[in-house]
């Protein structure tokens, strides 16, 4: 494999990813299917999907291009061959460690400073009841932001043991996938028995609080800092 190879891998996981979140929200807008798992009895309004669509479109242009970029030049540091199934399941659980860490003090400060909040947070709260396709609708600043998440646990990981590109691609799959459904306003059975792992309801109750549940992967972030709302 070469990082032309890998950007196109990097790319089409994202258009995939994002394919199924498109179909996954018009399915939730338009349809009764999911009804009685929704969180928010809140009806969504009439139109938002094609209103809200230019800032989904620039956003996710954005991540395509830095994905790409991004891919591509990181690629001679990244091991192309296969490790063990355990090597790749430890890195990617200490990229999230990591990146929660840092999201947690920054949604945080996005809230209680009162500029950020005003002048860049407020757009993504905008989205309430929100559905998948809006974890795209942010400031395009705030998630640029937000990837210094990533970065510091793939730069904490790396320094213990060589990142594979296979890691890459699983955290990126299942990063991009959950916060696709974390904004879906779902409390789907199997997903919400998942222990020490936010809810969707977690995220959703920060959504219709815009306050507390900063955290968004892990929950004891919250606990430990005593920012969790009541359920």
């Amino acid at each position: 494999m070469n990082a032309l190879t890998f950007s196109l891998l990097i790319l089409g996981l994202l258009l995939v990813n994002n394919l199924f979140g498109l179909v996954y929200s018009l399915v939730i807008i338009y349809t009764d299917w999911f009804k009685k798992y929704r969180i928010q009895e809140k009806k969504y309004q009439k139109g938002i999907f094609m209103k809200r669509m230019p800032l989904y479109l620039l956003n996710f242009s954005l991540l395509l291009i830095l994905a790409g970029v991004g891919s591509y030049v990181i690629f001679p540091w990244l091991e192309t061959s296969w490790s063990a199934w355990w090597i790749l399941a430890l890195q990617v659980l200490g990229i999230f460690l990591v990146e929660d860490v840092f999201f947690y003090f920054y949604h945080r400060l996005m809230h209680v400073n009162k500029f950020l909040l005003g002048k860049i947070h407020s757009i993504h709260h905008r989205a309430s009841p929100p559905f998948p396709l809006e974890y795209l609708y942010n400031h395009p600043l705030e998630w640029m932001l937000g990837f210094i998440g990533p970065v510091l646990g793939f730069l904490v990981v790396g320094l213990i043991s060589p990142i594979s590109i296979f890691t890459v691609l699983i955290f990126g799959a299942i990063r991009n996938l959950r916060e696709i459904h974390l904004h879906s306003d779902l409390n789907l059975p199997i997903l919400s028995k998942i222990p020490l792992i936010s809810k969707t309801k977690h995220h959703d109750d920060h959504h219709s609080h815009l306050d507390g549940n900063y955290s968004s992967i892990f929950v004891w972030w919250d606990k430990i800092f005593k920012t969790e709302l009541p359920d």
